[in-house]
């Protein structure tokens, strides 16, 4: 029998005090590369193994096995016992201090657009309108017939509706199709609600147009209702919007829903009316259409045209909220951009 047992003895006592004195991982490596390397001591026995004679290979070859699996299990152990070391000083040294007053959790907050939309629901709600929910999938007879809008009429050209699969059915391309439901819901009786919600339209979208956005509805009818309480409803919106000093003006327009027709301007937020890129220089903004209901509307909604009559009107919250903030672009609205939002 050679002396490999005696140096096979040695070295793995030699690579225990090593292991046992590594004080860090680094140190560690180091006692793994010079005994259980590939170059390492431990390698270098185990090829002088093949020089033996052939009856004393197996013998020398098992113990030479056997010192390297107990060199690999102390190796292991002690990587887990410096391991562990090293978390107990990171948690000693990082521990939390429970005096210390907690992070406050960042809160979410409301879509320009939703505050913009309470904001005018509140308004109206003020002024003794109740809110009326009404469904975003229409038929094309509520959306276009009832509304004085009978099939091959120019009107039509004013909205590029999305059609469904079903014959008849679409996505509402406005918010009027709830005058009618809100009509024969409460007729005979005087209404005065507001109809907010989501309107979609088939168009290219632009720094200006989107193929959906939100619209509010109004509408009133009564057995003695005028144009006078229109308009003098419709500045005490625009004051309670836009401010008790801000200038309105009416222009005449038309709608095959309303008779007479018109439009609603206030002076420009930005520039006061002197002119900017906001107002296009011309000093005003519109920001909502409105009329009387048309006689055939009400006829459609079951009230009798000759004892009772109605104002409608119809704003964007987009646009209003555009105009409030000089937003150029309708598209921030529906990016989801953090850096646009968080700023409202």
């Amino acid at each position: 029998m050679t002396d490999i047992p005696r140096e096979l003895t040695s070295l793995e006592a030699a690579a225990q005090a090593a292991l046992e004195a590594a004080a860090d991982a680094t140190a560690l490596e180091q006692v793994r590369v010079r005994y259980l390397g590939r170059k390492g001591s431990l390698a270098a026995v185990l090829r002088s193994v093949a020089d033996l004679d052939p009856a004393e290979r197996p013998a020398v070859g098992k113990l030479a096995n056997e010192a390297k699996q107990r060199l690999e299990t102390a190796l292991a152990l002690r990587r887990e016992a410096l391991e562990a070391a090293a978390r107990a000083a990171a948690l000693a040294a990082e521990r939390a201090d429970v005096t210390l007053p907690g992070r406050p959790i960042p809160m979410g907050r409301l879509h320009p657009s939703t505050q913009i939309l309470r904001r005018i629901c509140q308004i109206w709600a003020d002024m003794g309108f109740q809110i009326y929910r009404s469904r975003d999938v229409e038929t094309e007879a509520m959306n276009f017939e009832l509304l004085n809008i009978p099939a091959h009429h120019p009107a039509r050209d004013m909205w590029d509706t999305f059609y469904t699969t079903v014959d008849g059915v679409l996505l509402r391309t406005h918010t009027s199709p709830g005058q009618i439901r809100a009509m024969r819901e409460y007729c005979p009786e005087p209404i005065r609600v507001i109809l907010p919600g989501m309107c979609y339209r088939y168009e290219q979208i632009t720094a200006r147009s989107e193929i959906q956005f939100h619209q509010v509805e109004g509408l009133a009818v009564g057995r003695h209702v005028t144009m006078t309480e229109l308009k003098g409803t419709l500045v005490s919106f625009a004051h309670r919007m836009f401010g008790a000093g801000r200038r309105v003006r009416f222009r005449a327009s038309h709608f095959p829903f309303t008779e007479p027709s018109a439009e609603m301007d206030v002076k420009c937020i930005l520039c006061g009316g002197t002119g900017c890129f906001l107002c296009k220089q011309t000093g005003w903004l519109e920001i909502l259409g409105c009329g009387m209901v048309h006689p055939a509307v009400l006829q459609n909604g079951g009230y009798d045209p000759a004892v009772f009559s109605g104002f409608a009107f119809g704003m964007g919250p987009e646009r209003i909220t555009m105009l409030r903030h000089g937003i150029e672009d309708i598209r921030y609205f529906w990016a989801n951009d953090l850096r646009f939002l968080e700023q409202f």
